[in-house]
């Protein structure tokens, strides 16, 4: 893009360039009949041109240049990289970057730029060569005049081509930047390690939180006062005495947990009521360590007064004997 500026800015100042050219030699050969010539004339010569003609043609392609690096990366500033290093004079370092895949891929995309501007350029050329060629027998302006038109039309097709390839090029390295800075799916989970901790101990740490609530849950079933279940599916055990103002839940649960606390029950003598209705809904309407709803009273005071009379009844049996 920056060659193709500077070709612009050159094609333009063509003419301008040539009367820098014939002004200052026309100054020369005019003193040099006067007087002596001297070399710091031709050097005079050369700098005019260069002022008139090749320095807005530098300046023009160190400015594009430089927009296009600040475009693409951003104003980078780093230090580090104008320390003096040893590798980067290594024959062998060089030739393995030379020979690099990164380096044929740059080839590539440089060529297929490259070949369709000298395509432009020959076409150009071959077209209008009958005309060229013809011109060349006039006076030498009419051939310059019509060279230069041929090659100003070469450049600006030319830089058309690096302007679309230069927004290609930029377009595919935005969303290279945007893949190459995606996490796979290891990083993802490396990143939660660190941040959150390992899943696997989490887990393992979980299991064992569960595995202790579960072991106080079957130990506070032998202070129970009664055990109601459904009769195989639920199991909800009910602490009630003095000091509580309603029965607690201390321990329910379902299939494998519930035969757990009825087998528990059964080895702490505490008595299991089978009671489908009130099994199901103490289940669902209240947590362990929480005292049963105002609804449920009624209910649960006549499995309790059941029991207590059961339980009265078989101690004074007991004590007949």
């Amino acid at each position: 893009m920056a060659a193709s500026a500077a070709a612009v800015v050159l094609s333009s100042q063509f003419l301008a360039g040539i009367g820098a050219w014939r002004a200052g030699w026309h100054w020369a050969l005019s003193n040099a009949a006067t007087e002596d010539i001297r070399p710091i004339w031709g050097v005079l010569v050369c700098g005019e041109v260069a002022l008139h003609w090749a320095v807005p043609a530098l300046a023009v392609c160190f400015g594009v240049a430089l927009l296009s690096s600040v475009a693409q990366g951003g104003l980078v500033f780093a230090p580090a990289l104008l320390q003096p290093k040893i590798e980067r004079i290594s024959p062998a370092a060089k030739l393995k970057q030379i020979f690099s895949a990164t380096s044929v891929v740059s080839l590539g995309k440089s060529l297929i730029p490259a070949a369709a501007m000298a395509s432009l350029t020959v076409s150009a050329f071959v077209r209008d060569w009958p005309l060229i060629s013809s011109s060349a027998d006039l006076y030498p302006s009419t051939f310059a005049s019509t060279s230069a038109a041929r090659l100003l039309e070469a450049t600006w097709k030319c830089s058309l081509v690096l302007c679309v390839w230069a927004a290609v090029d930029l377009f595919a390295k935005h969303r290279k930047f945007e893949s190459d800075l995606k996490m796979t799916q290891q990083e993802v989970r490396e990143e939660l390690k660190e941040s959150e901790g390992n899943p696997q101990i989490k887990a393992r740490i979980r299991k064992l939180q569960r595995q202790v609530r579960r072991k106080r849950m079957l130990e506070d079933v032998a202070e129970a006062a009664v055990v109601i279940t459904n009769p195989t599916e639920y199991a909800i055990a009910l602490q009630y005495n003095d000091k509580l103002v309603a029965p607690v839940i201390v321990a329910k649960g379902r299939n494998l947990l519930a035969q757990q606390i009825k087998q528990t029950a059964l080895w702490n003598e505490v008595p299991t009521v089978e009671n489908v209705p009130l099994a199901h809904a103490l289940y669902r309407t209240a947590e362990i360590g929480q005292a049963i709803p105002e609804k449920l009273y009624a209910a649960v005071a006549e499995v309790l007064a059941f029991v207590f009379r059961a339980q009265a009844r078989a101690t004074a049996a007991r004590g007949a004997r």
